[in-house]
């Protein structure tokens, strides 16, 4: 049997332009929340995984196990073992954001790992020099240069989380894929829907390609860039308060008289 071009009604794009506009809303806001948990969480396995061998090691395990796990089996894992085993009933939303955290948390441990490895040891020996703690010199001058070496890495952990929610189907999580296998069951046009599905797909990497690019610009741009620029400020404020204290808490020279 052949199919013609009369066959595929592309208009039902349209009519289902609504549930799908929601369902597209759904994967966003579960990556979204995913990739806000999975940096923070990512950044201290960072941080931890940089530890001597013989406290890093959880770590490691951590980040190797997840980075092998596939998206369909950690949904399951989560939504369905946590019940069983810790007998807990988890919302398809959450499960939805835990696998993906679980997951990409063990990337980004690397993505940032690689960050902070590429800053040369000086940046942290000279804020160590002008008086600031480890954290302090953490927070103020090597994280602000881990984000912007890992920022493209970051927004294509965004792209992969959203790709990935076409797996949660396996749950029902309502997103774009569920949505289109609803409407296929009851227009019998999978081509239609699923040509539509991949084109959401499509465009929401190029927009949230195009949003990290500028994000990187801003930080890269300068004294020009608002986002450095006002990291810069603050940065130069804290260090000229920090020297003036020290400064000033320092004991003046005695001179003695011949």
């Amino acid at each position: 049997m052949t199919l013609m071009a009369s066959d595929y009604d592309w208009s039902l794009i349209w009519e289902s332009r609504g549930v799908l506009a929601t369902a597209t809303l759904m994967a966003l806001k579960v990556a979204s929340v995913a990739l806000l948990l999975s940096v923070v969480i990512g950044l201290l396995f960072a941080v931890w995984r940089l530890a001597p061998a013989r406290f890093s090691w959880p770590a490691a395990l951590y980040i190797n196990i997840f980075r092998g796990v596939p998206a369909l089996v950690s949904v399951i894992w989560v939504y369905f073992g946590l019940g069983i085993v810790l007998d807990v009933r988890l919302s398809v939303f959450e499960a939805s954001v835990i696998a993906l955290v679980l997951l990409y948390s063990a990337f980004l441990a690397e993505i940032f790992r690689a960050a902070l490895l590429a800053i040369p040891k000086g940046q942290q020996e000279a804020g160590l020099a002008l008086g600031l703690t480890r954290w302090q010199t953490f927070a103020g001058v090597m994280l602000p240069q881990a984000a912007k070496i890992a920022m493209p890495n970051i927004g294509s952990m965004l792209i992969g989380m959203i790709k990935d929610t076409s797996t949660f189907v396996v749950i029902g999580l309502a997103e774009v894929v569920y949505v289109s296998q609803s409407i296929v069951a009851t227009t019998y046009q999978p081509f239609v829907l699923y040509t539509a599905a991949a084109a959401i797909y499509v465009v929401l990497a190029f927009v949230i390609d195009y949003i990290f690019r500028l994000v990187e610009k801003s930080m890269g741009a300068g004294a020009e860039g608002p986002l450095i620029k006002a990291l810069t400020t603050r940065r130069r404020r804290r260090l000229e308060a920090l020297a003036t204290g020290h400064m000033s808490s320092a004991p003046l020279p005695v001179t003695r008289r011949s």
